[in-house]
């Protein structure tokens, strides 16, 4: 009965975010109330408990959150991810365009939520291309993967900094961890997905002169854009900081005082702010954009994420409801009868979710929520189960999903040719990624 709830409320959520278009955070509070009730949770306890889980959820997430979008948007406004992706292409040359895009989306991609690192990184895409006369599509995959990579496994990005919360992770080992997983899943979804499809489904790669959808694209002089060096310390510095000092907190002795201060530097809320600082000086003081843009800037920043805190508060209100009504517990002990893997079990809920609700958000909140007791039970590395809950929740990207569309849009693909080209893509990224989560757990 527990589990039919389940299903019967997220059909619901489906039901409104789908077919009725009700807004996202709309439908996940309405659904949290009709769940709770029916979970047979007091009345009077409904609200409480969906107000702590949207206040939890949001309390450890909302600077890091804030912070990383501002410092993502300062590298773009300034011209750092111009800078960033022709510095790396002149260098790679023509042979090599593809480890040169690759390189560019990662570095681009740990300052940049996969939308906003898309709407960046195209034009300059699409100008590489057209020079080259080469097809988007060969450039728009690698550059895709390795976007989608970085937004469902490394920290900043809403969904795998959420899960660290849920399950108790240190974001510093995720980073590290997530970066190891990120590499092998990078080249099997990019390059030699790209190498597969061109051969089973070329009417994609076609060589476009222009692209309607990209409208007029923002020329920067190079020349007066921030310099690769500082452009890539810029948008890497928040990793920098939090990876850096993670790894030397395992070498330093505990309770003194270098490893309570390198604990405080690798603090994400620290970290962020301190690369704040850095980024408002880098990308705006020191290309004497007056202080007025560049607080315009910082403001457009959150106006951009604004939908997203609230969906994630909902998701986050949503996981409350499922853990004090007792299905968290039920789902644990449903999976241990299996005698399933945690990280197996956490991917799978999360794909399904994902296939279902088209939010890699949401799908990484709700699965985290339902399978944290089973990783407490199986004593499974934290961080490991944020990357497989990270690989499921970007698994079978379809119509449902918002990041679908502005791939068919900016690609100028037709829906079969995004549904053939990016939805398998999607699939590769999950299945990959959480094969790479399963070796590494081998040896940790």
């Amino acid at each position: 009965m527990p589990l039919l709830i389940v299903v019967l409320g997220v059909l619901l959520l489906i039901f409104l975010i789908t077919k009725l278009k009700l807004n996202t955070f709309v439908s996940l509070i309405i659904t949290s109330f009709i769940v709770a009730f029916a979970l047979g949770i007091p009345l009077t306890k409904i609200p409480t408990t969906i107000t702590d889980g949207l206040g939890n959820q949001l309390g450890s997430l909302a600077i890091v959150f804030g912070m990383g979008s501002m410092i993502g948007k300062l590298v773009s406004d300034a011209g750092g991810g111009h800078r960033i992706a022709h510095t790396l292409i002149n260098k790679f040359g023509r042979k090599r365009i593809q480890i040169a895009v690759i390189l560019a989306s990662f570095i681009i991609g740990l300052a940049l939520f996969f939308e906003v690192g898309l709407v960046v990184l195209l034009p300059i895409i699409f100008i590489i291309a057209r020079e080259l006369e080469m097809p988007l599509m060969s450039l728009a995959i690698p550059m895709a993967a390795t976007l989608n990579v970085m937004h469902g496994f490394i920290p900043p990005h809403p969904a795998p900094t959420a899960i660290s919360a849920v399950f108790g992770a240190n974001v510093g080992q995720v980073i590290l961890l997530g970066i190891i997983v990120a590499i092998p899943t990078v080249i099997i979804s990019g390059p030699v997905y790209n190498h597969f499809l061109h051969k089973l489904y070329p009417q994609v790669y076609k060589i476009q002169t222009e692209n309607p959808r990209l409208g007029k694209i923002e020329e920067f002089d190079l020349d007066k854009t921030p310099k690769f060096g500082i452009s890539v310390l810029t948008a890497m510095m928040p990793v920098i900081l939090i990876g850096v000092s993670t790894l030397l907190e395992f070498g330093l002795p505990k309770h003194s005082l270098i490893h309570d201060i390198f604990s405080i530097i690798g603090n994400p809320d620290f970290a962020m702010m301190v690369s704040l600082v850095f980024a408002i000086y880098t990308m705006g003081v020191k290309q004497r954009i007056p202080m007025k843009k560049i607080g315009s800037t910082l403001e457009n920043a959150i106006i951009q994420i604004a939908g997203m805190l609230f969906i994630i508060g909902g998701g986050g209100a949503f996981k409350q409801v499922l853990v004090s009504g007792g299905i968290s517990d039920y789902i644990s002990q449903m999976f241990s009868d299996l005698n399933m893997s945690p990280l197996l079990a956490a991917w799978l809920i999360t794909a399904l979710l994902r296939v279902s609700l088209g939010s890699s958000t949401v799908a990484a909140l709700t699965g985290a929520g339902l399978v944290a007791p089973l990783m407490a039970s199986a004593g499974v590395n934290p961080a490991l189960m944020v990357l497989a809950v990270g690989a499921g929740s970007v698994f079978g990207g379809h119509v449902n999903d918002a990041g679908f569309w502005m791939v068919k849009e900016y690609f100028n693909l037709s829906l079969k040719e995004t549904l053939t080209a990016w939805s398998p893509l999607t699939c590769v990224i999950g299945v990959v990624g959480l094969g790479a989560v399963m070796t590494l757990s081998l040896f940790i």
